[in-house]
């Protein structure tokens, strides 16, 4: 069990600028427009307690103006997606990570938005978050996003993960990446601390899956797209947790592969889920597998019923909605399922009583 000691002296961290790489730039300034003032009218957070550093974390340096630099090799690396419809996912994502911590104070937060009126909301919900904000500007991938079985699996914020070597400074060369409909039940620096060995990407895999359900029939009978996988062992593995080394990943030119399929996909129709497939194209069989216990997902059922699930056996330090049922949404109207309940703790919507 991990002692969460509360104080009011953490730092408040300011929020970045877009992006370094300069065959985005265009892309990825800050735009002037921002979002409807009524939109995050609809959002109340309360105040999250302050956290501090058990006595034997590790040291985090402060730069100009005590500001934590985001190139400091102390702190873990944590990206996760803010929008409108999952936000209140994000915040108990957050929340959950930062009680569990026993070095909460080491921990960075990159944000990745499309709207750009976001960065308050997050600094009164977490005054002491070290956090930035990247903005993805939809355009980067509209003209290459695909019908899915789900329409929320269309959302350009869905692919940002995809540009993560090129919104992250280049200092950055390691970041644990989460989806936000999940929560984190234990410290996440043993998941930040796990061996990726050679690979570019750590995730629990699932080789009892049947994997050639993520692909069209016109995948498989073509060999210039199944081929891809001769001499792999493809596995599925779920991509709302991944453990991604930024330094490979720029050497090896990753972006561009995923976007290569995405542009074939646009033409030949051979896959139906979304952002997944493309990462199962690219990495699938080259994945350095961590333990199960980090991604117990699919407590969100499948894709269209979004019916209640059991946890897998085993240990849990990550729970996962993924599918199409949310567990405020659930919670909301009154019919949650029975593992919903591990979510509510770290809800933070709505005020204070």
């Amino acid at each position: 069990m991990v002692m969460i000691v509360l104080s009011p002296s953490l730092q408040s961290f300011p929020p970045a600028e877009a992006i370094r790489s300069s065959h985005l730039d265009n892309y990825l300034r800050l735009p002037v427009q921002v979002s409807p003032p009524d939109s995050l009218s609809r959002f109340s957070f309360r105040k999250a307690p302050a956290f501090r550093n058990a006595g034997e974390c590790g040291s985090v340096v402060s730069g100009i103006r005590g500001k934590t630099s985001v190139c400091d090799r102390n702190l873990v690396h944590v990206a996760i997606t803010l929008d409108f419809e999952y936000l209140r996912g994000s915040i108990a994502a957050v929340h959950s990570i930062l009680q569990h911590s026993q070095c909460p104070e080491s921990i960075f937060f990159h944000f990745l938005v499309s709207e750009t009126n976001l960065k308050n909301l997050v600094r009164s919900t977490f005054p002491q978050l070290k956090f930035k904000v990247y903005y993805f500007d939809p355009e980067i991938v509209r003209g290459l996003i695909s019908m899915s079985v789900r329409q929320a699996l269309e959302q350009p914020l869905n692919y940002a993960r995809n540009y993560l070597a090129d919104l992250l400074e280049s200092c950055v060369q390691r970041v644990i990446y989460l989806d936000s409909d999940l929560v984190v039940v234990d410290d996440i620096s043993k998941l930040w601390t796990t061996s990726l060995g050679s690979r570019t990407i750590g995730a629990p895999e699932y080789c009892h899956a049947n994997f050639t359900k993520y692909f069209t029939a016109r995948f498989w009978s073509d060999r210039r797209f199944s081929g891809t996988f001769k001499s792999r062992k493809p596995c599925y593995f779920n991509t709302g947790v991944m453990v991604i080394d930024l330094e490979k990943w720029r050497r090896d030119g990753y972006t561009r592969e995923i976007e290569r399929w995405m542009e074939i996909q646009k033409g030949d129709r051979i896959y139906e889920l979304g952002s997944l497939p493309p990462f199962l194209l690219v990495f699938a069989g080259h994945v350095a597998p961590i333990e199960h216990r980090w991604n117990q997902h699919g407590l969100g059922g499948d894709n269209v019923r979004g019916s209640c699930r059991d946890l897998h056996p085993g240990p849990v330090s990550l729970l996962h909605w993924s599918g199409s049922g949310k567990p405020w949404v659930r919670l909301d109207s009154k019919r949650p399922c029975p593992l919903d309940a591990l979510w509510a703790p770290y809800d933070l919507y709505g005020h204070s009583h």
